[in-house]
């Protein structure tokens, strides 16, 4: 199973932005880090202020900052909001399965056991708890403070 970048950068983006407290960052801040592309950030970002956990501020002075404490990001949910699919094998979507022995064969069970235990890891975890060396984090991102 491979995490997509939209997810990859989405638990980045609120990583930085927890480490920076209250304080507005500018997006280029968090590519320049990170050595993302600017481009994607800002895709990634919009979802996230979508979603409610980022906040935007427009004009010269603007920037982004987490919209809620760290403390109730819960990385299962922000997994789930910015996955584009969970389907890990074809026989998980009706519409699309072509699989002939779907529901005979015991893959499917599997698969989803794994899924389920999967999400329960990251469910178990906040954005606070995946910062807790903030000092190290902050040096290697170069964050003030």
């Amino acid at each position: 199973m491979e995490v997509s970048l939209h997810s990859d950068y989405s638990f980045r983006v609120l990583m930085y932005l927890a480490l920076h407290d209250e304080t507005l960052t500018q997006i280029k801040s968090i590519s320049d880090a990170y050595g993302i592309s600017e481009y994607h950030l800002i895709k990634v970002v919009q979802n996230l202020v979508k979603i409610g956990y980022v906040e935007s501020f427009r004009g010269r002075n603007g920037g982004i900052k987490l919209a809620v404490h760290p403390s109730t990001i819960n990385l299962g949910q922000v997994f789930r909001q910015t996955e584009p699919s969970l389907r890990l094998l074809t026989c998980f979507d009706i519409q699309e399965n072509t699989c002939t022995i779907c529901g005979i064969c015991d893959l499917q069970g599997v698969f989803d056991a794994a899924l389920r235990g999967f999400l329960r890891e990251l469910d178990a975890v906040s954005l606070e708890d995946v910062i807790s060396n903030k000092k190290s984090l902050r040096k290697a991102l170069k964050i003030p403070g």
